[in-house]
């Protein structure tokens, strides 16, 4: 019965929809750069938020899965966070300079943010001090993709990538 908001709707954050909405009836907001098709939306069971900011107003959990670039760098900074209703949680999985660190943990110690789940950190491996005591918070270190399945995927696609572009292919999974 809960709101999702995910913030980036690629191959990661439409499975993240699909099992959310599927799996556990939730309501999904999703937010990406590129309008997204309806045929997604359709089959993620998600919704188009109109933005970013009323995807922050709305959800009560917030799931992170966008790429680090100039645009997203601290684009969940102090104004963003305390856009958030005060009982959301912060999941970020995808990229720890995406969300100002000090500006989660002021609002984890002051509680207008419910919590946090955090598995990657602005500056890794240091994690901000003042996370490591806030409270409602989950840190782990790195570790979200961490099964010999997952592992052994990314390395073949890692052969698959090099293998096109030995072949004069574009990458499959080519970043820029």
């Amino acid at each position: 019965g809960r709101t999702l908001g995910i913030v980036g709707f690629g191959r990661i954050g439409q499975a993240v929809a699909r099992r959310a909405h599927h799996g556990f009836g939730m309501r999904v907001l999703a937010c990406a750069r590129r309008p997204i098709a309806a045929e997604v939306l359709a089959e993620t069971g998600a919704v188009a938020a109109t933005d970013l900011e009323s995807l922050l107003a709305s959800a009560d959990i917030v799931s992170l899965h966008l790429p680090l670039s100039a645009d997203t760098r601290h684009l969940l900074d102090a104004e963003a966070i305390g856009r958030m209703q005060r009982h959301a949680v912060l999941i970020n999985t995808a990229r720890g300079e995406i969300v100002d660190e000090a500006a989660l943990a002021a609002a984890l110690h002051a509680g207008t943010l419910g919590g946090a789940g955090l598995d990657v950190f602005e500056h890794e491996p240091r994690i901000h001090p003042r996370l490591l005591a806030a409270p409602n918070t989950v840190l782990l270190p790195h570790l979200g993709s961490a099964t010999e399945e997952t592992r052994t995927a990314m390395g073949l696609r890692a052969v698959e990538n090099l293998r096109a572009f030995f072949r004069g292919d574009a990458p499959p999974d080519r970043v820029a």
